[in-house]
């Protein structure tokens, strides 16, 4: 979108109303890939019926069926796969490009970036691809070999989001918890997380880094969150299952005990933090004995977030190869069961905090009812916590990127309830109060 509107082109969220429609895709499951397809053959319905020209196919489902898409699809009129970005002026005007879909890619501060967030958060990738050898993983085949981005160029990105008015940034890539080691960089997470703490801002910051491996986190970087206030006290680290057996043949290793060993240190170091997880169920040889470990598991760590996944069978992985794989109904079922079980222990730990006064960040009015206002607290991650909604906004009202003091007075499974109480900083955006730019953002 950077690059479009670098050159010119104005982005807009209606299809019917776009002469060039990008479709950007997602190829990790299943569900991901019938999702893209569905929407490239919807989209390619405005061909007729609206103004579109051309239609575009980007990102990961180019990298793993380019070939069946331009054969299939004839609708498709160019694709753009995760390693030609660059190529997307070209692709949407209709003309060519000399990029190399096999040259690894990475933007940096000076690539043009248009923000599809609201306005008071944003994300920063700081690294992009993975070493790691998980069998069900199929993302190195397409994004490549670990590398980092230089540490300054994050520095400045962050630091020019900050100016803008962002409130919180959140630090992702495939393995957060490696950056720098190709750079020679020693503990560069750590470094890179108390750099952007340093960074002046006219109002309260949140900073927070997504995707941490577990055998990656260090004592080092425990300390670094918990010695800087802008740093949020939350640690998103999938951990995929407690069972040594089904562990090892996710060619992840480690075990439950290490585990609840590790969660024990983090809450030590980290007071108040609250920890995200995800686990797979239904992996290959997973029997009903190791899915008994995963349940014993999850009621023991009492976990804050917890997302299950159903093991999806992907015909590149390594995983493909494995005997024993467990039939959809079970996986089903296993699922539901594990995720009863964190929905009793979620309820439990969110009952504790009424009465309590949060730090939130104002998202707007609900999306849920027009009664309601919400918000999310520092230790709820955008598009993937649970929520807060807003009783009573007080006196003074709010706005969106406002953060306010919050009591909570009701509390639901994964959400909380509560008014304002008072406002703890003011609106970041008044310097943009006079801007005339405002670039629609397509829904994609």
């Amino acid at each position: 979108m950077g690059e479009l509107v670098a050159r010119g082109h104005e982005l807009t969220h209606q299809p019917q109303d776009a002469d060039v429609i990008v479709v950007n895709t997602c190829s990790f499951i299943d569900p991901a890939k019938q999702e893209s397809v569905d929407t490239i053959l919807e989209m390619s319905e405005f061909k007729k019926s609206g103004k579109a020209q051309r239609l575009i196919v980007a990102g990961c489902l180019v990298e793993r069926y380019r070939g069946d898409i331009q054969k299939d699809l004839p609708e498709v009129d160019a694709i753009v796969g995760t390693n030609e970005l660059q190529k997307i002026v070209a692709a949407c005007e209709g003309g060519q490009s000399s990029s190399n879909p096999f040259e690894p890619y990475l933007y940096h501060d000076l690539t043009p970036r248009v923000l599809s967030t609201p306005r008071h958060y944003a994300y920063i990738k700081i690294a992009e691809g993975c070493d790691h050898p998980c069998s069900f993983c199929v993302i190195p085949q397409f994004r490549g070999k670990f590398r980092s981005r230089r540490f300054e160029s994050v520095v400045m990105e962050a630091t020019r989001l900050f100016s803008q008015g962002v409130r919180e940034i959140n630090l992702i890539g495939q393995d957060t918890t490696s950056y720098g080691e190709d750079l020679g960089i020693k503990d560069g997470l750590s470094q890179l997380m108390a750099r952007l703490a340093r960074i002046e801002t006219a109002d309260e910051k949140w900073i927070r880094f997504l995707y941490c491996y577990p055998n990656r986190i260090t004592q080092k970087l425990l300390d670094t969150i918990a010695e800087h206030k802008a740093l949020v006290k939350y640690i998103d680290m999938p951990l995929q299952h407690a069972s040594s057996a089904v562990l090892k043949r996710m060619k992840r290793g480690s075990h439950g005990d290490f585990f609840l060993k590790l969660l024990e240190r983090i809450r030590t170091t980290i007071p108040g933090v609250a920890i995200r997880t995800s686990m797979i169920v239904g992996f290959p040889g997973e029997t009903d004995a190791d899915f008994e470990i995963l349940c014993d598991f999850v009621k023991a760590a009492q976990l804050d977030r917890l997302g299950v996944f159903s093991y999806s069978d992907e015909d590149t992985s390594a995983s493909y190869q494995l005997d024993a794989k467990v039939d959809a109904r079970t996986i089903y079922n296993r699922k539901r069961k594990l995720m009863a079980i964190q929905r009793r222990v979620s309820l439990a730990r969110n009952r504790r905090m009424i009465g309590d006064e949060v730090d939130v960040i104002v998202e707007g009015p609900s999306q849920e009812t027009d009664l309601l206002w919400q918000a999310r607290m520092s230790t709820q991650a955008p598009e993937i916590d649970g929520i807060c909604y807003i009783n009573d906004l007080g006196a003074s009202g709010a706005e969106a990127g406002q953060i306010r003091r919050m009591r909570i007075t009701e509390v639901h499974d994964y959400d909380l309830v509560g008014d304002l109480i008072y406002t703890i900083k003011v609106s970041p955006f008044s310097i943009l109060a006079n801007s005339t730019s405002n670039h629609a953002v397509p829904h994609l």
